[in-house]
């Protein structure tokens, strides 16, 4: 087990931590709380070894300067975890921010994890195995909004396909039919699935997606491969769906899926992207069109 337990914490000197297989990767800004409630969930992981890197865009006091944040922290760091803790200013938009996590990456598989999230224990193994197991460009855990399970959505889960057996590439556009699965990470829509499917314990499933929000884990070759999230400077600053475009490009040229069940949960807390007016693909995709693979 690479989490050091409680009764280790006070030997953190001596005992050395295992070297980190996945990095996670959390931009924030003013959400003390809310990343306070994200670290608790990564330190409920115990599996495999992680390291933690916060990009901080707040425009006073650093969320680790909030006294629940920095509690969380240093019970990573006694847990045998690193934790990196830094400010990025000024404000570029979301592709930047993710653009200069993304090289500060240094492990094979990186997880891209909103500050808004809450992971159940084992989730981030789950999702590792399976991206080891699929061999894909990326894994994801839909959030889901746990205030939404007395709401069952059937006409929105007649797109649900599940990946029987190898995750292949495919071109996902508005206007093609795989567009329509966005409708499955709605409200608690995959928790309703995971319920009816009556999966055995430690089962998952990967199954199709339009994209996934909040909680990717990628293939970190694979996502630089297709250029990461480089393309922010076709953006303004204010725009949202950074996390489509990437996706999308690794989606075609190495498939990416979803997995079952979602231990991935929104904290419902409000968005801080408010000016939705730019959607990333209808300008990034434009500069794509005509391109050779790669980009």
């Amino acid at each position: 087990m690479s989490q050091r337990a409680s009764d280790s914490w006070a030997k953190t000197p001596e005992v050395p931590a295992e070297p980190a297989g996945v990095d996670v990767l959390i931009t924030t800004c003013d959400r003390p709380a809310e990343l306070a409630v994200t670290l608790a969930g990564l330190a409920a992981q115990r599996e495999p070894p992680f390291r933690v890197v916060i990009s901080d865009q707040s425009e006073r006091q650093p969320a680790w300067e909030h006294p629940a944040p920095a509690a969380m922290m240093r019970v990573l760091q006694a847990q045998g975890r690193e934790v990196v803790a830094l400010r990025h200013l000024p404000r570029r938009g979301l592709a930047e921010h993710r653009d200069f996590l993304l090289e500060r990456a240094r492990t094979g598989h990186c997880l891209f994890l909103d500050d808004d999230i809450w992971l159940e224990p084992g989730a981030l193994q789950r999702m590792d195995r399976a991206l080891l197991e699929l061999g894909c460009g990326f894994v994801g855990m839909a959030p889901q909004g746990l205030s939404f399970l007395q709401d069952r959505r059937p006409q929105e889960l007649v797109t649900f396909e599940r990946w029987n057996g190898a995750v292949t590439p495919e071109r996902i556009r508005p206007e093609t039919a795989g567009f329509e699965r966005w409708q499955l990470h709605n409200a608690a829509n995959l928790s309703h699935l995971a319920a009816d499917l009556e999966l055995r314990p430690d089962e998952w499933i990967p199954y199709r997606v339009a994209w996934l929000g909040g909680c990717v884990l990628y293939d970190r070759q694979k996502l630089e491969d297709v250029g990461g999230f480089s393309f922010w400077h076709l953006l303004p600053p204010e725009h949202c769906g950074e996390d489509v475009v990437a996706e999308w490009r690794v989606m075609e040229k190495f498939g990416g899926a979803g997995i079952l069940p979602s231990g991935a949960v929104h904290l419902e807390s409000p968005t801080t992207v408010t000016d939705r007016r730019v959607e990333a693909y209808t300008v990034v995709l434009q500069e794509d069109a005509g391109r050779e693979p790669g980009y």
